[in-house]
């Protein structure tokens, strides 16, 4: 699809001003905004060329005009320019610079300033930890009948788990725990490790006293560890968004937001159309909704996804910048000089 040089210009007006007031955008609108002087009859014979083309859709209430679904699509493939102000990127810079944080904070962090600054719906798929081995469990006591078990793996993902034993368990217990876990469970994969202290618990039984109520606790707590992490930021703004004032339809939303696999559902289905933004971005159109995405590494083999969700009239541009700006600060805070790294730069 070749467009002319004012064509063009007159068509990224358009997106850009109808995705920031949410109102159809009409000739003598544009005739203010565009950096050359034209009337508005020749504006109106451009626009109508630019609706035969697919690009702009006219709206019942108005004789301005909207972008299509595949009017957003040609913008993000051929038009848009990311660039973040350098006033946000230097705050964002001294926000991450603050401290140093482990890498599921950052992520959270991330998703929390997407949300806040786009006013839209932020999604985090964190890391798999079933694709990752055991490195080090450390448990550390709060009471007799209470712990913290300290879970790292392979790919320097760090979680604490809280778990409760039903009967007082000394800390010489949760010690010499600590020294059986760390000598039979290091190297074995995450999604084998419930399987794998089954097997060694005749083991445990022989050498920790209170072996039975360590045990079920431990299996409790990495149960939890194997699942897919979703962080979900933002759900609220999809109510001040006028493209899901139909209930049902924000309902329908707001469930696939609920977990991973519901998640996946929805932006897999048949009839959803995606677009590759350069190497590590997407855009994925799913009726009038649409899901920006941006893929992250953290380790040779860590891979992780931020997201945003949002109705297809967003800040394109400025989306994908800030979302570039964030898994760049994520993978610089765990990539070294000469390659990746098993620890995150001080």
């Amino acid at each position: 699809m070749e467009l002319s040089q004012r064509q063009k210009v007159i068509f990224k007006t358009i997106v850009d001003e109808f995705t920031r007031c949410a109102e159809p955008v009409g000739s003598k609108t544009l005739m203010n905004m565009l950096p050359f002087p034209v009337s508005s009859a020749t504006i109106r014979n451009e626009m109508a060329s630019l609706e035969r083309m697919g690009l702009l859709e006219k709206t019942h209430t108005s004789s301005g005009r909207i972008p299509s679904q595949l009017g957003y699509r040609y913008y993000v493939e051929n038009l848009m320019v990311t660039n973040l102000d350098d006033p946000i990127r230097e705050s964002l810079s001294q926000v991450f610079s603050e401290r140093h944080y482990s890498l599921d904070e950052m992520i959270d962090k991330s998703c929390d300033i997407l949300c806040e600054m786009t006013n839209l719906t932020s999604v985090v798929l964190g890391p798999d930890s079933s694709k990752q081995t055991l490195q080090h469990v450390q448990l550390v006591p709060i009471n007799r009948r209470s712990a913290v078990a300290v879970i790292v793996t392979n790919q320097g993902h760090t979680e604490n788990r809280m778990f409760q034993f039903k009967s007082d368990v000394s800390s010489e217990d949760l010690n010499q725990c600590t020294s059986f876990f760390n000598r039979y469970l290091i190297g074995t994969p995450i999604c084998d490790v419930v399987k794998k202290m089954q097997e060694v618990e005749p083991l445990m039984a022989a050498t920790l006293t209170r072996h039975e109520v360590i045990f079920e606790a431990f299996v409790t707590a990495f149960m939890q560890f194997n699942k897919e992490k979703v962080a979900v930021r933002g759900r609220s703004n999809m109510l001040i968004q006028p493209e899901f004032s139909d209930v049902n339809k924000l309902r329908n939303l707001l469930n696939a937001l609920e977990s991973s696999k519901v998640f996946h559902q929805w932006t897999d289905q048949e009839g959803n159309i995606a677009v590759q933004i350069g190497e590590r971005n997407e855009l994925i159109q799913i009726g009038d909704c649409s899901v920006i995405t941006t893929k992250f590494h953290y380790s040779n083999e860590g891979e992780g996804q931020l997201m945003v969700v949002g109705p297809s009239r967003m800040q394109y541009s400025r989306i994908v910048a800030l979302m570039d700006y964030m898994s760049d600060r994520i993978e610089e805070a765990f990539i070294g000089i000469g390659g990746i790294d098993d620890e995150p730069k001080r």
